[in-house]
C-alpha cells in the first residue's frame, strides 16, 4: 500500500509542471498537495479511516462477547485464517514456501479446539497442526522443507495459537468482561500513545525497527491504559482497584512489545504492510500485532494476581 502522505506519481507531475500563462509553478495544484496531504495524521495514517475500521472491529468483536460466543469463536478463526494467509503471502515473497491449506486448517482448528476442549484441546490441536505441516511438506517433496516447516510453525504460534487464549478467557466466568478490559487497555495503549507521541515524541525508541514509536508515546500509553484499568478493575472486574495497575502496565508492555515484533518482521521482509485489506490499517495483522502479544499476558496476570478469578 502506498504511503499517503507521499505525493503520486501524477501529483509530481503537476507539481512540476511549468504554467503556460505564468511560466512558473500552478498554485492551485500546489494548494492541492498541502491539502491532500493535511488529510493524514503525522504518523503516516489516514486517521478518520483507521478510526471507522477500528470502530467496526471493536462492534464485531464486541457483539460475539456479550451476545454470541460462537460468533466470537468463528471470529477469531477468520482472524486466524487471515492473519496466516498474510503472512505466508509475505514469506512466500522471500522465498520461504509456507503452505497456507495446513496453516488455515490450524488457524481454524485452535480456537474451537480451546472452546469445546479448554487448554488441553489446544495445545492438541496446535501439535495437530505442526504435524500437519510436516506431512504437507513430505507429500510435496524435500525442497526447503526445514525452512518452510519452522516458519510455517512459527505462524501457527504468533497467529492463530495466541489468538486462542482469547477463547479460553471467554470460557471462564467472567472471562467476556475480562477481554473486554484487555481490549480497552489496548485501545488506550495505542490511542495514548499516538496522541502523546504525535504532540510530544522526540525520542525513538528502537529507530531501526519503528522510528516513529517514541518513549513519550509509551509513556503516555502507559498513563492512559492504568487510568482505564483502574477503572476497569473496580467497575467492569469487581477486583481490587490496584489490579488494574500491573494489569495495565504488563498490557502495554505486552502491545508495545507485538507491535515492535510485527515491525521487525516486516522490515526483514521488506514490506510496509501485512496487506492492505484494512483501510487506515493495512492487514489484519497490522491491527492485531499489539492483541496477540496482549492476550496471554493477560490471562497469565489474571490467574497469578486474582486467584479464583478465572
Amino acid at each position: 500500500m502506498s504511503n499517503p502522505t507521499e505525493p503520486s506519481e501524477g501529483a509530481e507531475e503537476s507539481l512540476s509542471q511549468p504554467s503556460p500563462d505564468t511560466g512558473g509553478l500552478e498554485p492551485k495544484t500546489r494548494r492541492s498537495g498541502k491539502a491532500e496531504q493535511k488529510k493524514t495524521s503525522k504518523a503516516g495514517r489516514d486517521l478518520p479511516a483507521a478510526i471507522v475500521v477500528g470502530l467496526v472491529l471493536l462492534a464485531v468483536v464486541l457483539t460475539g462477547l456479550f451476545f454470541l460466543p460462537l460468533a466470537f469463536v468463528a471470529t477469531v478463526a477468520i482472524f486466524g485464517v487471515v492473519g496466516c494467509w498474510e503472512v505466508s503471502r509475505a514469506l512466500n515473497s522471500t522465498g520461504i514456501d509456507t503452505p497456507l491449506v495446513p496453516l488455515a486448517v490450524g488457524a481454524i482448528a485452535m480456537p474451537f479446539s480451546a472452546f469445546y476442549g479448554g487448554l488441553e484441546s489446544l495445545g492438541i490441536a496446535f501439535t495437530a497442526s505442526a504435524l500437519l505441516v510436516f506431512l504437507w511438506r513430505i507429500i510435496e517433496g524435500p525442497a526447503k522443507s526445514v525452512a518452510s516447516v519452522v516458519a510455517s510453525i512459527f505462524v501457527l504460534s504468533w497467529v492463530p495459537l495466541l489468538l486462542s487464549f482469547a477463547v479460553l478467557v471467554l470460557k471462564e466466568p467472567r472471562g467476556y468482561l475480562l477481554l473486554t478490559t484487555m481490549l480497552l487497555l489496548v485501545v488506550s495503549n495505542d490511542t495514548f500513545g499516538y496522541l502523546v507521541g504525535a504532540l510530544f515524541g522526540k525520542h525513538p525508541m528502537a529507530p531501526k525497527i519503528s522510528p516513529k514509536k517514541s518513549w513519550e508515546g509509551f509513556a503516555g500509553s502507559v498513563g492512559g491504559a492504568t487510568l482505564v484499568g483502574i477503572l476497569a478493575a473496580v467497575f467492569l472486574l469487581d477486583a481490587p482497584w490496584w489490579f488494574g495497575v500491573p494489569l495495565a502496565v504488563a498490557t502495554v508492555a505486552a502491545a508495545t512489545t507485538g507491535d515492535l515484533a510485527e515491525s521487525m518482521v516486516k522490515r526483514e521482509l521488506g514490506i510496509k504492510d501485512m496487506s492492505n485489506i484494512l483501510p487506515g490499517h493495512g492487514g489484519v495483522m497490522d491491527r492485531l500485532d499489539s492483541v496477540v502479544f496482549a492476550i496471554p499476558v493477560t490471562y497469565i496476570l489474571t490467574i497469578l494476581l486474582i486467584p479464583g478469578a478465572l
